[in-house]
């Protein structure tokens, strides 16, 4: 593959917010291209060469985070899980930048940042090479006109199933109920099965769970967070 096969790919998101603190800018020059996961990008990688993850984490399992926000969640868990690889995708430079101060606060070296569209990530990841996933508080493009922007839709979930390994968690987090809906019905079909018995199942977070600053701003303004858990087939 060449970039003259390159995919026509829309971006409608944010990628940079308010002026950068000076110590932010200096987390992103000093620190963000040692925390590379690898030649990402179509113009370092036209061929669209797999990525190396037992080079990048020891043969360690993988874990990916979709979009990270301010980066709590995956600090927090790569505190936690120092046995595991986590790779996040996040193309707001302003979250990439809160996370990287956090990872410097924290000392945690199991981790990995592509400031970028999950997309391309998604093209160099080798087929059934991680082993979770997260989709936190997603941006929900609430106009229904926008709904086909949305993270949970087959343009995202074929190539985020091909890379899960069969039995590989999925969990989406979101406050908003027509998330929730299409979430439940996209994410089936993309060969996952939602794994809720009982109501607690999705009313009631992850025991390993921290509760980032979007969730916070979601509570104050009387929004429910749903926890959904699905399972990769085959």
């Amino acid at each position: 593959m060449t970039n003259t096969d390159r995919p026509h790919r829309n971006f409608y998101g944010r990628t940079r917010g308010k002026t950068l603190k000076q110590s932010q800018r200096t987390y992103l020059a000093e620190d963000l291209a040692a925390l590379s996961p690898g030649d990402v990008d179509w113009e370092s990688n036209p061929e669209r060469k797999p990525l190396d993850l037992d080079a990048m984490f020891g043969g360690r399992d993988v874990w990916l985070e979709v979009g990270f926000g301010g980066g709590e969640h995956m600090v927090h868990q790569a505190s936690r899980n120092p046995d595991v690889g986590i790779i996040g995708a996040e193309p707001f430079i302003n979250g990439v930048a809160m996370l990287l101060g956090k990872i410097r606060r924290a000392g945690v070296e199991n981790l990995r940042v592509h400031p970028g569209d999950v997309r391309d990530l998604f093209d160099v990841l080798p087929d059934k090479s991680i082993s979770r996933a997260f989709l936190l508080y997603p941006d929900p493009w609430p106009k229904k006109r926008h709904h086909r922007r949305r993270f949970v839709t087959p343009e995202h979930l074929e190539p985020l199933a091909r890379v899960l390994k069969p039995g590989a968690i999925f969990r989406v987090a979101t406050d908003i109920p027509d998330y929730v809906r299409q979430t439940l019905e996209e994410v089936p079909r993309a060969g996952f099965e939602w794994l809720a018995e009982r109501p607690s199942d999705w009313r009631e977070p992850w025991e390993d769970w921290i509760s980032t600053r979007y969730e916070q701003k979601a509570l104050r303004e009387g929004r429910v967070p749903h926890y959904l858990t699905f399972r990769r087939k085959g």
